[in-house]
Formats: structure tokens, sequence, C-alpha cells
């Protein structure tokens, strides 16, 4: 369990753990591979948010996701993305969040996840909370903690 102080002292900006879903890039389940492996490349993203046509959250979709389905044989064959449907390889089983503002679970959960999607318990996307958002927060927790604390060795 986090210590209440230092949990305190991470929240202070909370607001800024959660990037809202409006400015999140997303592609669409009905989207063909070909306008996602654009949308990937364009925004220099390895992994991207998959939502309805409702804005509901599906999945996640990878650039190795995409590029292996261009893969032949003996060549890529970038034509193939016209015909192949982003819910047709999309990963549909990502960890997700309900609750942001969670540090021991964000903290525990983005050791191995650069981003994880926030979703309410009625499907819809709100956003992301990222690495480097609660990176920010625990570098400014570090360098500030002996402004309201006194550090001593037990």
């Amino acid at each position: 369990m986090i210590d209440a102080s230092i949990n305190e002292m991470l929240t202070e900006r909370k607001q800024k753990f959660l990037i809202p879903a409006n400015i999140v890039a997303n592609v669409l389940e009905s989207n063909n591979l070909y306008h996602a492996f654009l949308v990937l490349t364009k925004n220099q993203y390895a992994k991207i948010i998959v939502l309805d046509n409702d804005g509901k959250y599906k999945g996640l979709l990878s650039l190795a996701m995409v590029t292996d389905q261009m893969l032949d044989t003996e060549s890529i064959n970038v034509s193939k993305l016209t015909h192949i449907l982003v819910g047709d390889v999309m990963q549909t089983d990502a960890i997700t969040v309900e609750d942001p503002y969670d540090v021991e679970n964000d903290l525990r959960l983005l050791t191995n996840n650069p981003f994880l999607p926030v979703v309410a318990d009625n499907g819809d996307f709100t956003g992301i909370v990222t690495r480097r958002e609660l990176l920010k927060a625990i570098n400014r927790m570090v360098h500030n903690i002996d402004d309201q604390y006194e550090i001593t060795k037990k």
C-alpha cells in the first residue's frame, strides 16, 4: 500500500493523469487496416485505441499487428490492408481501468504498459493514463518532498 503522504503528493495534480478521449488518437473497428496503418504511422504510435461507432471501447491495435498482415512469404503486400478490418485483428483482452486516479493500481499496471485505456462501466472510452504522466508526478514528488516533509532514517 502506498503511504498516504506519498499518495497525496502524487495526486496533487491528478487532473493531468487522465488524457481525455477527445484528444486521444483512435481508429474504429470498422476501419480497414490501411487507414489504421496511416493513423499509426502519421502519429508515430506503436499502439492505438479502437472504438465502435458509438465511442465504446473495443480494444487496441498495434503497428506490429498491422505489419504482420502485410507480410507474404517473400514480400510485403500493403494492398492487403484495404481488405482487412481493424476489428478482425485488434487485441480485445487488453487491461483497462475505470478509475484513472488510483495511483497504486496505475503504477502496478503501467510497469508493463505504456498507457492504460480508461473505460467507464458502461463501456464508454473516457481517455488514457500514460506512464509518462505518472512519471512526471513521481519526478515532481521526489524533487519537492523535502518542501513538505522532513525525511529521517528510521
